[in-house]
């Protein structure tokens, strides 16, 4: 199956599209109207770091590990935060596997989630990860998408687990911190077979809200 690595996602009044350095000044006025948010998360807060922060992504998309998009509200175009697909994996399968030739990936993670104080506590955040799944998922194939956080970042947590995220465990001292310090990490994870399950739960959130 073709890989495609700048997929353009839209439902529910968002709109995800290939993260581009024609974001950085959106990304920047959406970071800089709250940083008290990002406690717990690496959000680029000046002018440097956020092209820096978009660098990055592309660099990783060119290298096939990621898939980084802009979160853009459909109405009127504006930067709501980033999020992305990244540590994409292939594995090794047997030539004579076919099932895995129907696969554009097997595994991935989504992170470097963030959006505006004023797209928090919306349903952007709930409709971002259901357009994303349902691409990984329906037009990937994936068959496991996982998802990290702080340990500390209860909201984050909440949030994972809301949209039906299965807690597998701590991952200690995994990862850099946002504060700079080894970052205990829960994980998460949602497999394929669980996710016309997730599937029905994101609808009826995104419906209530």
């Amino acid at each position: 199956m073709t890989f495609d690595d700048r997929p353009v996602l839209i439902g529910g009044g968002i709109r995800l599209e290939a993260l581009d350095r024609r974001h950085v000044d959106g990304l920047l006025a959406a970071a800089s109207a709250d940083p008290r948010l990002y406690r717990w998360s690496s959000v680029p807060q000046t002018a440097d770091e956020t092209a820096r922060y978009v660098n990055t992504a592309i660099a990783w998309r060119e290298a096939g590990t990621a898939v980084p998009f802009a979160i853009l509200r459909e109405s009127d175009g504006a930067v709501l935060g980033s999020t992305r697909f990244w540590k994409i994996e292939r594995w090794s399968w047997p030539e004579d596997d076919l099932a895995s030739k129907t696969r554009a990936l097997d595994v991935a993670e989504i992170g470097y989630t963030w959006l505006s104080a004023g797209a928090v506590r919306t349903a952007a955040n709930t409709q971002t990860k259901s357009l994303m799944l349902t691409h990984a998922f329906e037009v990937w194939r994936a068959l496991r998408i996982s998802f990290h956080t702080d340990v500390r970042n209860e909201r984050s947590r909440a949030a994972i687990e809301r949209i039906g995220g299965r807690f597998e465990g701590v991952l200690r001292a995994h990862r850099i911190a946002a504060d700079a310090t080894p970052r205990d990490s829960a994980r998460y994870s949602i497999l394929a077979g669980e996710w016309p399950d997730v599937k029905d739960r994101l609808s009826k959130l995104i419906s209530r809200s």
